[in-house]
């Protein structure tokens, strides 16, 4: 099958795995990388050996670039989705994939109206041990849902906010520990238990000189009757793995990070016992301490993915009408926290 050719939109730190993951696919090849400082883009060109572009005119006019990967700051991502898709490129997009819901909207009508797709980072949902999950889920094996809920205690020093100025705003980041790490977390409790009925949220910045929180604690009622709490944090040292809990009358599932660390059933099967053979473990702090300690797997399935779709009109995985929904859910709970009141989601 021929590849379909990529287009990276800012070279900063999170380029690298976006051309990692390009690179290592079989259904996508990079053509080159462009960036508002011309010179960040040729550094990158010569590192991975593609273009670079004098301007934004000549990256999206290069024929050869058939979809484009957007890792600018959340905040600009919305105006580079809207050229992208003027030009007929069709986009992966960092999370989140803006931050405002008005902002998230103008992006998928304008997808819409110039028939391309938008897909967002959301790698997580491609691993095994979550479609393991997903499927025991909605087979009805944990039986009445109880309780969704994650804890993310992570930790960044003051550099990482200090050496690029976007962090940490409310302008170009939208959020804190909520909306730029835990964004993952929270896409992971709406694929696995569904949509938010209610939300009631606090906050606080603890130990860095930023605008937005770097500690956050909500209580979620979902749509399905189950009730949840949400812990994030940037100021926990030595930073944690991340973890996950789904708990139902009849079972309940725990995550660290990308490993199963609980599957525990009533009345389980030799299949429940393979599962925790092949997919419990212990995992590593994961992007606890360190915002580059994670692989490029998810990343490069999901580009898989979009090039199937672009080349054959496979179904996405995950849309931008996904990636919406987990916007829908910070902004809630941001609201709660301004208001001092319950968020009900319509």
């Amino acid at each position: 099958m021929e590849k379909t050719g990529f287009g990276i939109i800012g070279a900063g730190m999170i380029s690298e795995l976006h051309v990692q993951a390009i690179q290592t696919s079989q259904n996508c090849r990079l053509v080159g990388i462009y960036d508002a400082v011309p010179e960040f883009a040729a550094r990158r060109a010569e590192q991975f050996n593609c273009k670079s572009y004098r301007n934004f005119e000549e990256f999206l006019s290069d024929r050869e670039i058939e979809a484009v990967t957007i890792a600018t700051p959340s905040g600009a991502h919305l105006d580079m989705v809207v050229a992208a898709a003027k030009a007929g490129k069709h986009i992966f997009c960092e999370k989140p994939l803006e931050i405002t819901l008005a902002r998230v909207d103008e992006m998928l009508k304008v997808c819409r109206e110039n028939n391309v797709m938008l897909m967002p980072v959301f790698q997580n949902r491609f691993s095994k041990p979550v479609q393991v999950l997903r499927k025991a889920v909605q087979e009805g094996k944990l039986g009445k849902m109880i309780f969704a809920g994650g804890q993310m205690h992570w930790f960044r020093n003051d550099d990482y906010y200090n050496r690029s100025k976007w962090r940490g705003t409310w302008a170009m980041d939208g959020g804190g520990a909520l909306m730029n790490q835990a964004i993952h977390m929270i896409d992971m409790l709406i694929y696995i238990n569904g949509s938010p009925a209610e939300v009631c949220g606090m906050s606080g910045t603890m130990t860095h000189d930023i605008e937005v929180e770097d500690t956050l604690c909500a209580a979620i009622k979902w749509e399905n009757g189950s009730f949840g709490t949400i812990e994030v944090s940037t100021s926990c040292g030595p930073g944690f793995p991340r973890r996950l809990e789904f708990a139902g009358s009849c079972g309940s599932v725990a995550f660290e990070e990308d490993k199963i660390s609980r599957w525990e059933f009533v009345g389980e099967s030799a299949e429940d016992e393979e599962i925790r053979r092949i997919y419990c473990g212990k995992a590593d702090a994961a992007g606890g301490s360190n915002p580059t300690n994670i692989n490029c797997d998810g990343h490069r399935l999901e580009l898989d993915n979009l090039a199937d779709a672009i080349r054959n009109g496979t179904p996405l995985l995950i849309d931008g009408s996904e990636g919406r929904r987990a916007v829908e859910l910070i902004c809630g709970i941001y609201e709660s926290v301004r208001s001092g009141k319950k968020y009900i989601f319509s």
